[in-house]
């Protein structure tokens, strides 16, 4: 019978302690500058996120940074001098892996119809749908385009097009937004039903900006398994910035990025093999003419004789020659072709050369080399801050979003590192810039003048460099202009599992000291 007695109570221990000892103390990461316990609610509960590395976002590719020649590939036949190649760094960031297709700005859509579905908001659908009339000409058959090419099924993977800069500016908003509350409730902070019930919401609407200020609280969830405490040691059902689980929010490339992007220089880097142990060389690239790294001043895959290649991109040939002769057609696609045709360059982005320009989010200025930074050059920046109501709260607007006020110049006049909130014309009109824009008198250039890049299927080969660059105003859209979405890159600037700067073990550095 104490036989029996002790095999049970051996079971009934073990049960309750598998997974780890309750009364074996585990023991506490400790700070290198105090020398008190991280997440120790006796040591002041100070909190350590278990989170190191940052998750890729949906539809993302992680685009690892470097420098290049930022401007022109080839001769400025447009002599327009508005892309004078200059050296520029670009950090490491996430982009799209193809632009954003029809399917994509529907699924936006139905989620603004259902969550803003009170007639007072009528002008917040109407003002995100896509002008589909731009497929409309006065000397062209293209109505079935007007009526179809948005919304048919067939035409689901093709790039959204008739869409502004602005509407493709809150699309990235919308997304980021919604890939975080997916967050929360795949992390048990959240109730899933609110991903169902989002009829009516309206200004009620999750925004990552509105949950981390506190605006908006989450319908209650149960965790199963706690992983976030407070500084007591108590299971927390809200999430803060420092806890690494949120993602950055999505927004449109900058030029520097698009461009850098496009090219995909890591492709020809020959010895790119960090996991086994190499490094790679430090090379300063082949300019190369278009985005594919191969055959990378023409436009046929050559890999099986140029003469009968197929075309990398979807371009305009010549006068009246969109896709060639039957029987033989060149790139098969009269007008945008599907988001993934075509031939993906060394990051394995599709269609940074031709099917549909695209968007980027830099505020339109002739370049030279002194009028952006070298390191992450934008033009655009208005800075701002969230805004509070006369009790010190913040506010959020009629759409859910946190209210924001630009800083002033009286904010910023003790700063050195900028003097102003408002940065896009800066230098405009000054004795250093010597140069004004006045839109619709002496130029049609204005702070409202977007940067498109990649060309398009209705464009020359010429436009399909990534170093081109046009503009149009922020509030129009086009036949030829769609976009795709980025996002900020965190930690370290080679990736997963990887650390910023060189590091050596400590046999090399003892042997370097011998």
């Amino acid at each position: 019978m104490k036989n029996l007695l002790y095999v049970t109570a051996v079971v009934v221990l073990f049960s309750a302690c598998k997974g780890g000892l309750p009364f074996v103390k585990k023991k506490m990461e400790t700070s290198s500058v105090t020398g008190w316990n991280y997440n120790d609610r006796n040591m002041g509960g100070f909190y350590k996120s278990p989170v190191q590395e940052q998750s890729t976002g949906p539809g993302l590719v992680f685009v690892q940074g470097g420098t290049y020649t930022m401007g022109a590939a080839d001769e400025d036949v447009m002599g327009d001098w508005n892309n004078v190649p200059r050296r520029v760094t670009v950090s490491s960031f996430y982009i799209d892996k193809s632009e954003v297709a029809n399917i994509h700005y529907r699924e936006y859509l139905h989620w603004i119809e259902r969550t803003f579905d009170d007639p007072m908001y009528e002008n917040v659908i109407n003002g995100a749908k896509p002008d589909t009339l731009v497929w409309r000409s006065e000397l062209a058959a293209n109505e079935p385009l007007v009526e179809y090419y948005f919304r048919h099924p067939s035409y689901n993977n093709y790039p959204v097009v008739g869409v502004s800069w602005r509407q493709a500016n809150d699309f990235c908003i919308w997304r980021g937004n919604r890939v975080n509350e997916l967050i929360l409730v795949q992390r048990g902070l959240a109730n899933p039903n609110q991903l169902k019930n989002m009829q009516g919401q309206a200004e009620e609407n999750f925004t990552t900006k509105s949950y981390l200020l506190g605006l908006y609280a989450p319908q209650a969830a149960r965790q199963k398994r706690p992983t976030l405490f407070d500084e007591n040691g108590r299971p927390r059902n809200y999430v803060k910035v420092e806890d690494g689980i949120l993602l950055p929010e999505y927004r449109l490339p900058t030029e520097a990025e698009w461009e850098y992007a496009a090219y995909g220089y890591i492709n020809q880097n020959p010895n790119v093999k960090r996991r086994e142990g190499k490094r790679g060389e430090e090379l300063i690239m082949n300019k190369q003419v278009y985005s594919w790294s191969h055959n990378i001043n023409g436009m046929r895959d050559n890999r099986y004789g140029g003469w009968q290649g197929k075309y990398m991109a979807n371009f305009k040939r010549g006068t009246g020659d969109y896709m060639g002769i039957a029987g033989g057609l060149n790139d098969n696609s009269a007008i945008p072709g599907p988001v993934e045709a075509f031939y993906p360059n060394g990051f394995g982005l599709y269609n940074m050369s031709g099917n549909v320009n695209e968007w980027v989010s830099d505020v339109y200025r002739p370049m030279s080399s002194r009028d952006v930074d070298d390191f992450n050059p934008y033009r655009g920046n208005v800075f701002t801050r969230p805004d509070k109501d006369a009790n010190g709260e913040y506010q959020r607007d009629s759409l859910g979003r946190v209210k924001t006020t630009k800083v002033s110049d009286e904010e910023a006049r003790s700063r050195r590192n900028y003097q102003s909130g408002y940065a896009v014309n800066y230098q405009d009109g000054d004795s250093l810039s010597m140069v004004s824009y006045n839109y619709g008198s002496s130029t049609l250039i204005s702070d409202k003048s977007r940067v498109i890049k990649g060309g398009s299927w209705d464009d020359r080969a010429y436009w399909l460099s990534p170093g081109t660059r046009r503009h149009m105003e922020e509030d129009q859209a086009s036949s030829t202009i769609g976009f795709r979405c980025a996002m900020d890159r965190f930690g370290s600037q080679e990736g997963n599992g990887f650390r910023n700067g060189m590091h050596f073990s400590a046999r090399r550095q003892n042997a370097r000291k011998q």
